[in-house]
């Protein structure tokens, strides 16, 4: 059980180019906030700078539009080189409306657009560019749990957070794409409750409420605070990665 949690953004962080080590960044940060890592933090990290280090960028001017996304542009009203990365990036389109495709990621996650978009990145009007989400979140949670590691620090576990809608709710929420480190699920179905009643279904996913928590700290607009330092969550080891966060197909009743 967590006593206390505390969220500390790491301020003046540095905008984030292609090929930056990202580990090396976050460690600067912690210096500058006169912060270093303890045993059991968490490092809540935005998707948007994992993909801007990976390089994700892909210019609009060289995507080949095929005749599948044409269709679905027009039913969207969005651009056709946006949606054929869209197709791209995605295993299936669940819902198409104006402005709006729904779609199965590669990578499992149910969301608009594949989680592409243009939201804080530089865009030339003459030579528009879009950013996609990492390859392969876990293994970028990893490799920076590793990098920090490296650079002398204790390994912390980390979480990369995305906002995202949700089919019963308005708004978006941040949510984990990628984890390191730590049980995504807190599996307490066996346990009593308060009254001595057995839990059955409880298994809160206390990666997607450290992401949420951490998203309101980073804010969605020009804040610049895209890494959260978590301490007194006191989450689970594990190497899992974030696969337990998703639903099966079977299981999906919003489909």
């Amino acid at each position: 059980m967590t006593a206390s949690l505390a969220l500390m953004p790491l301020l003046g962080f540095p905008l984030v180019e292609p090929g930056d080590d990202l580990a090396f960044l976050i460690m600067d940060a912690l210096r500058d906030n006169d912060l270093s890592l303890q045993q059991g933090d968490v490092l809540v990290v935005a998707q948007k700078i994992v993909s801007k280090a990976e390089n994700r960028y892909v210019r609009l001017a060289d995507v080949e539009v095929s005749p599948e996304a044409q269709v679905l542009a027009e039913k969207a009203g969005k651009d056709p080189r946006q949606v054929q990365l869209i197709l791209q990036e995605s295993k299936e389109v669940i819902r198409v409306r104006p402005g709006v495709i729904i779609v199965e990621h590669r990578n499992g996650y149910v969301h608009a657009n594949a989680g592409i978009d243009k939201s804080n990145i530089r865009i030339d009007a003459d030579d528009p560019r879009v950013l996609l989400l990492p390859k392969d979140p876990d293994a970028s949670a990893l490799a920076l749990r590793k990098g920090l590691a490296e650079l002398g620090a204790i390994a912390p576990q980390v979480i990369i957070n995305d906002s995202m809608g949700r089919a019963w709710r308005n708004g978006t929420v941040g949510l984990a794409i990628g984890t390191a480190g730590l049980a995504p699920l807190y599996n307490q179905i066996g346990e009593e409750d308060m009254f001595g009643n057995k839990l059955e279904v409880t298994e809160p996913a206390v990666a997607d409420e450290l992401a949420a928590g951490a998203s309101f700290v980073m804010g969605q607009a020009a804040e610049a605070c895209p890494v959260i330092l978590a301490r007194g969550a006191t989450l689970k080891h594990s190497n899992s990665g974030s696969a337990g966060l998703l639903r099966d197909k079977s299981l999906d009743m919003f489909r």
